[in-house]
């Protein structure tokens, strides 16, 4: 459904989706990242890449899950957050429940990384 990787040598966390997910599915993967970034040892500031390209747009259900379990406040702050989906139906899903001014959307991985660590 999901991998997470945290690479503390360039300070990001780096998410890839496989799916849709359901609302149970969402506390899940919350419950999991959350006790993994602090596992992991990583502070406010980090980046952020989220790879959607493997996902479908998600069921609003799946969505308003979101909200509740990773909303404002719920989750340390990233200083960068790269989203990858090359949809444009997912793009506009996620500029509605994204709003923060330092988030941007790349159609792949590799553009997404580079803006990231400053080089794109």
């Amino acid at each position: 459904m999901y991998d997470i990787r945290f690479r503390h040598d360039i300070n990001l966390l780096d998410i890839a989706w496989h799916g849709q997910f359901t609302s149970e599915g969402v506390a899940a993967y919350a419950r999991e990242v959350k006790a993994r970034f602090v596992a992991e040892g990583f502070v406010p500031g980090y980046l952020l890449r989220m790879d959607m390209s493997g996902s479908a747009v998600q069921p609003q259900d799946a969505v308003a899950a979101f909200r509740e379990h990773l909303g404002d406040g719920l989750f340390p702050r990233a200083s960068r957050i790269a989203i990858v989906t090359p949809s444009i139906i997912a793009t506009m899903q996620v500029r509605r429940e994204m709003t923060q001014d330092y988030m941007r959307i790349f159609a792949n991985a590799d553009e997404a990384l580079a803006w990231l660590l400053g080089q794109g």
